[in-house]
C-alpha cells in the first residue's frame, strides 16, 4: 500500500520518527488537483452570488467574491483555464437569468440532459412535440443555449436538417424524454446567445414579429417606468408633458402583451399596430403598478 501511495504521489516524503515509527507525508500541492472544484460547483458559487446581489445583500455578495477568488487561486494552473471554460460556457447557457414567481414545470431527467449537453457540448436525443402534433418525435439536435423566461426554450439546430440549418426554438417543458449523446458538434461561427435572447422581449424569438416597439407612460407613471430596463437596448425619451416614451427593437408580442397588461391604462402603445390592438382594448385602472 505505501508502494502504491508513493507510486501516486511521487513528491510523497518517507522518515522515521525518533519513535522509530515510520511517517509518509503528502506535500498540500501534491494533492490539490484532488481538492479542486468542478465547474458545476463555479457555476453554483456565481450564481449564489449573483442572488444575493439581485436581493440587495452587497455586504454578503462582497465576502462571497472574496471566497470565489480565494478557491480560484487554490485552482493549479492547468486545471484552472479548462475550469474557466466550463464555467463560461454553463453561465452563457444559463443566461444568468433567475425569476421568482411561478415557472414552467420540466422533468428533471430532461432538464439535466439538456445542462449536460451544453456544457459539452455534446448533440442532445430529445423526444419533441410541436403544437401541430399530437405525437412527439425524435430529434437529434445540437444545443447552442438555453433561454429563461416565463416559458424556457432550448435553442437547437436539427441534425436532420443539415449543417445550414437555421436554429429553432423548442420548449422545453413539451420535450418528454431527452438524452446527452456522445457525440459532439462545432458551436455555429458568430452565434452569441446574448445577441440572440435581445431579439425577443422575453425567451421567445420571433423573424417576423421582430421590430421597432415603443411605448408611452403616463406623466404620473413616468418615474416609475424609469426603474426597469424593459429591454437591453431601449433608449428613453421625455415628453414635453412630462410622460416617458420607450423605445427598442425586439419580438414575443404576447409577452409584451402578458408585461403590458399589469401597468393598466398607464401605458400607451405606440408602436407596433399588432401589439396595440393586443393591449388597448384590455387595459383598466389598477389600484398598484407592478
Amino acid at each position: 500500500m505505501t508502494l502504491a501511495l508513493q507510486s501516486a504521489f511521487p513528491q510523497t516524503e518517507h522518515m522515521i520518527g525518533e519513535d522509530r515509527r515510520a511517517r509518509w507525508t503528502i506535500p498540500a500541492r501534491a494533492i490539490a488537483p484532488l481538492l479542486t472544484p468542478s465547474s458545476d460547483e463555479l457555476v453554483a458559487l456565481a450564481e449564489a452570488i449573483s442572488q444575493l446581489d439581485r436581493a440587495g445583500m452587497a455586504q454578503e455578495a462582497a465576502q462571497a467574491r472574496n471566497l470565489e477568488r480565494k478557491v480560484r487561486a487554490l485552482i493549479p494552473p492547468e486545471q484552472g483555464t479548462r475550469l474557466a471554460v466550463d464555467k463560461e460556457a454553463v453561465l452563457e447557457a444559463l443566461g444568468h437569468a433567475a425569476r421568482p414567481g411561478p415557472r414552467p414545470a420540466a422533468g428533471e431527467d430532461v432538464v439535466e440532459a439538456i445542462y449536460e449537453a451544453l456544457k459539452g457540448p455534446n448533440l442532445l436525443r430529445i423526444m419533441y412535440r410541436t403544437r401541430e402534433e399530437d405525437e412527439p418525435r425524435e430529434r437529434i439536435v445540437a444545443p447552442h443555449g438555453l433561454l429563461l423566461g416565463v416559458r424556457r426554450y432550448l435553442v437547437a439546430r436539427d441534425t436532420a436538417k443539415g449543417a445550414k440549418a437555421s436554429l429553432q426554438h423548442y420548449r422545453v417543458e413539451e420535450i418528454q424524454d431527452a438524452e446527452c449523446l456522445e457525440g459532439s458538434f462545432e458551436i455555429d461561427p458568430g452565434f452569441n446567445l446574448r445577441r440572440h435572447a435581445e431579439k425577443g422581449f422575453g425567451s421567445y424569438v420571433s423573424a417576423q414579429e421582430f421590430g421597432e416597439v415603443i411605448w408611452r407612460f403616463r406623466p404620473d407613471a413616468a418615474a416609475h417606468a424609469r426603474r426597469y430596463v424593459f429591454h437591453p437596448t431601449q433608449t428613453t425619451q421625455e415628453a414635453e408633458d412630462g410622460s416617458l416614451i420607450v423605445r427598442f427593437h425586439a419580438s414575443g408580442h404576447l409577452e409584451m402583451t402578458w408585461h403590458l397588461y399589469s401597468w393598466g391604462d398607464a401605458v400607451e402603445v405606440v408602436a407596433p399596430q399588432a401589439l396595440r390592438e393586443l393591449v388597448h382594448d384590455y387595459r383598466r385602472a389598477f389600484p398598484a403598478l407592478p
